[in-house]
């Protein structure tokens, strides 16, 4: 094992989530050299303590290749922008329109990879994972928000800015007003974990599987895929996300999503293999940590 990593390239991978940051360095999930997770606070101290582990890893493992983030948002990922490696208008508290990228080249002079974190994941779980062998697919993650990414033949989605696909409108069951700050009632703010706690006043790991919510959540989350299924014609669905590691959800989804679709898309993915289809995610919870790690390799592949 030493060394396979004397001879791997030395990738950092950042996962930086809402509610915590996740760091690792290595050249894939079966060569993890260092791992750590701390608390998402101010970007001053989040980023300092990202800055620090970078440094502690090539003091311990040698120089670094490059460095990839994977980050909620809204942010802007486009390369030839003014604002690339920012993240822009998000509603996390005082983190709106902050130089991530350019805080990392401060001290590193290193290529950097910078993309949301669902692109993130869909990458690591097309590298390493679920979507291995497929050039169009969808990961959607649902937990504190809800956020969509993928591939369309073999690339990741971007387009003006990148894929809401949290912020899609669905039909209602009930007149609750949703809890997104923007939309109110979109995806997000009727089917991400704190949109089901606020509707049953019971956080979602703690609503048992006959509870009503399970019913609710399966609906919103089947007319969100049918919309994918009809409009990007993914390959495979992956699922993951806090919410999802209730795994009674996926039969739920799936039962639902082939009665909306009612026959009308002809594969047999979705008539007869659909619990091959919808799917979680084969990477865990490191499928974002582990799909930065891919997007600093994708710099120099």
């Amino acid at each position: 094992m030493q060394e396979t990593h004397r001879t791997n390239p030395l990738f950092a991978g950042i996962e930086a989530g809402g509610t915590k940051f996740v760091c690792a360095a290595g050249s894939g999930p079966d060569d993890l050299r260092a791992e750590v997770q701390f608390p998402t606070t101010t970007p001053q101290e989040t980023l300092g303590r990202v800055v620090d582990f970078l440094h502690n890893v090539q003091r311990a493992h040698g120089p670094l290749t490059a460095i990839g983030v994977a980050a909620f948002g809204p942010l802007d990922p486009n390369p030839a922008s003014p604002t690339f490696g920012y993240i822009t208008s998000t509603p996390k508290s005082g983190w709106a329109h902050t130089d991530f990228v350019g805080a990392l080249r401060q001290h590193f002079d290193l290529p950097i990879a910078f993309d949301t974190d669902v692109n993130g994941a869909a990458l690591g779980e097309w590298r390493w994972g679920a979507a291995q062998g497929l050039d169009t697919f969808i990961y959607l993650t649902i937990g504190t928000g809800i956020g969509g990414g993928g591939m369309v033949r073999g690339h990741l989605l971007h387009g003006l800015i990148h894929p809401e696909m949290g912020h899609i409108r669905i039909a209602q069951q009930d007149s609750f007003a949703g809890i997104c700050p923007y939309h109110g009632n979109c995806l997000e703010g009727l089917a991400a974990g704190p949109a089901i706690e606020h509707r049953w006043g019971e956080k979602a790991e703690n609503l048992p599987p006959e509870h009503p919510a399970w019913d609710v959540e399966a609906d919103y989350l089947a007319q969100a895929l049918h919309t994918f299924i009809c409009t990007l014609s993914p390959q495979r669905i992956i699922l993951g996300g806090g919410v999802m590691n209730q795994r009674h959800l996926f039969p739920r989804i799936r039962q639902r999503v082939q009665h909306s679709l009612n026959g009308y898309v002809q594969s047999p993915a979705i008539l007869r293999a659909i619990d091959q289809y919808i799917v979680p995610p084969a990477l865990g919870k490191r499928a974002g940590v582990l799909g930065a790690m891919a997007l600093a390799e994708s710099t120099v592949s």
